[in-house]
């Protein structure tokens, strides 16, 4: 949530945070703003808004300079207008920073300040950290940054500049992620390193309680007591063509037509046909650790924790391992036990997510081995955890995932593979599944022909005001997936359901304007949802099925119907989804919303 940019070198600093900010606006499009050191002090502008309306105010009242921050935002404290937009200033107006996260003990430091005469100029958080650090003492910024910061509770990435030492730009975090980027002669701050990819693919990723000085002539990371610190330089392993639109209307439709390659990419180097097995050589798991393994724990939030649902499915019909799903956000404040053998799964599309890595700290600190189901290479949990899985799924700019959901897929069948075959699945089991697995990117395909179909099915349901999903047996988290998606990006409330449950509460919304979403491909449970069907049209509610290949035609019993191809029951959700991402796509455009950056939401969840 939110983006920071920062820049310091040769060129004018303007440009390069404005383009660096139009890379983040996925990440927080509530306001924006840049403040910049040019010689006559701190110059700021900024405004409630879209980053193309601060390229539009800077064309208006320039500013020039070589050292400088950017920001946009997603409102945590104080509504998103031009007053509450990031860079904050100090009293004298020679201090500026932009913050993400949140400080929790903001008020109580607000009203100190403001006994001792500070003026604050805005409703946010983020403004008493650029007073304490004006009131801090210390010969050099980054000792007032750490001093203040000995204060604040709660979690923050944040970058400041003060007009004392001009070419200079003082980076900390804790719990929300912050990245420099290496260049020749120049470098730079974000939060994400699509920001930085056009100017360098060298990054040092910082880690929590880091202060990072960063100068012209380089870098230095210190710990809070200032003493430095060594941080590897990693490279960005994908391209900036991975972050334009390419032609499409919407990085939403991009990313659900790029899950063949995406599901190719997941699966790339780690099937292995002869042993029936997965190769996951992050994954750090021995056979020994695998064979004393007695239930797993999945924590997730949002689309990760459907994925968890459907690898629940997968591990314990592959593995024989029980296993629960949680909330991380849950999770985290409830008693921990320590239970011998347990093996925790983190999954996370960022691997920066709060909830979610605050969860994982919680686990380890219980005793369990951690692993984590991420997609950025170099993120906290990436780095946090025992081991791992990258999705290499490459970036997904959409708000809603898509591409990155399929993917978590894919890892966790991989996982599943890999933990069966070390406690007992049959070779020959493994190596069936180990083809099924890589016949699914021709599968995908298959599937995204449907595009035109679903296209067509959306004029009919576009001005829907609520709908239902159902599913059962691992598609069920496709429901509820699928629903999500409806919310996400067309604001039409959606509900996912177990289909048997239906009957027990959810039925007396059914009428003629209720559209309801059945998942119900050729499984062992086919013949029960085609019971749900029954249920819903005799109450003459409006039925789309989403079905499979070889199945009966449903067209007696149904107003549509969608055929995926047919695969092997475990693998149908990474199918089934498919034309529930495109019915909430092309409805959410229909409706004139902004599929891509949809109200209130942000990519990466990093507050509670």
């Amino acid at each position: 949530m939110c983006g920071i940019v920062g820049y310091v070198g040769p060129k004018n600093a303007v440009p390069v945070l404005l383009e660096g900010l139009a890379r983040l606006e996925y990440r927080g499009y509530d306001s924006a703003g840049v403040a910049v050191l040019n010689g006559r002090g701190v110059e700021a502008r900024k405004l409630a808004g879209r980053v193309e309306g601060l390229r539009e105010l800077l064309a208006r009242s320039p500013v020039h300079g070589t050292c400088g921050i950017g920001h946009t935002r997603w409102a945590t404290h104080g509504a998103p207008n031009d007053r509450n937009a990031h860079p904050h200033l100090d009293c004298t107006g020679t201090l500026a920073l932009v913050h993400n996260g949140i400080i929790e003990n903001a008020d109580v430091l607000r009203a100190r300040l403001a006994q001792q005469g500070h003026r604050f100029a805005t409703e946010t958080d983020t403004e008493t950290l650029a007073h304490l650090i004006e009131d801090s003492a210390g010969a050099t910024l980054e000792e007032r940054v750490i001093a203040a910061l000995g204060h604040v509770e709660g979690t923050y990435g944040v970058a400041v500049i003060a007009e004392p030492e001009p070419r200079k730009i003082v980076v900390a975090r804790r719990g929300s992620p912050v990245l420099l980027g290496v260049g020749d002669g120049e470098y730079l701050v974000a939060s994400d390193a699509s920001a930085v990819l056009a100017h360098t693919r060298s990054v040092v990723y910082l880690n929590d309680g880091d202060v990072a000085v960063v100068t012209p002539a380089g870098y230095r990371v210190l710990d809070r007591d200032a003493h430095e610190q060594d941080r590897a330089v990693d490279d960005i392993e994908w391209d900036l063509e991975a972050l334009a639109l390419g032609g499409y209307a919407h990085f939403m439709l991009k990313e659900i037509c790029e899950q063949s390659e995406t599901v190719r990419r997941t699966l790339r180097g780690r099937l292995l046909f002869t042993e029936g097995t997965a190769r996951l050589n992050g994954l750090n798991l021995t056979p020994d650790q695998c064979a004393r393994i007695r239930r797993i724990v999945v924590l997730a939030c949002g689309t990760s924790w459907h994925a968890g649902l459907v690898g629940r499915h997968v591990i314990e019909e592959l593995a024989g391992i029980p296993v629960s799903v949680e909330y991380a956000s849950e999770f985290r404040y409830r008693r921990q036990l320590r239970l011998p053998g347990t093996l925790t799964i983190a999954i996370s599309q960022s691997g920066e997510t709060a909830d979610t890595l605050e969860a994982l700290r919680a686990a380890k600190a219980a005793g369990s081995t951690v692993v984590g189901v991420v997609n950025v290479v170099g993120s906290t949990i990436a780095r946090e955890a025992d081991g791992g899985v990258y999705l290499h799924a490459g970036p997904e700019i959409g708000v809603a995932s898509t591409k990155a959901f399929t993917s978590q897929l894919v890892a966790l069948l991989l996982l599943g593979l890999y933990l069966g075959r070390q406690r007992g699945l049959p070779v020959e089991q493994g190596r069936r599944l180990v083809e099924q697995l890589a016949g699914l990117p021709e599968l995908v395909a298959r599937t995204l022909e449907l595009e035109r179909e679903v296209a067509q099915l959306a004029e009919r349901y576009a001005d829907a005001t609520n709908a239902l999903y159902l599913g059962r047996g691992v598609n069920f988290p496709v429901a509820l997936e699928g629903a999500l998606k409806l919310k996400e990006i067309s604001y039409i409330h959606a509900e996912g359901y177990p289909a048997a449950e239906m009957k027990h509460g959810p039925i007396a919304l059914i009428d003629a304007n209720m559209p309801v979403v059945f998942l119900a491909p050729k499984d062992e449970v086919y013949a029960k949802v085609v019971s749900n069907m029954q249920e819903v049209r005799a109450r003459g509610g409006r039925i789309i099925a989403v079905t499979s290949d070889g199945n009966g035609d449903l067209r007696h019993l149904v107003d549509h119907q969608l055929r995926v191809p047919a695969s092997a029951p475990l693998l149908s959700p990474l199918l089934t989804v498919i034309p529930l991402q495109l019915l909430a796509y092309h409805i959410a455009v229909r409706r004139g919303c902004d599929v891509d950056r949809p109200r209130n939401l942000a990519k990466s969840v990093t507050v509670e």
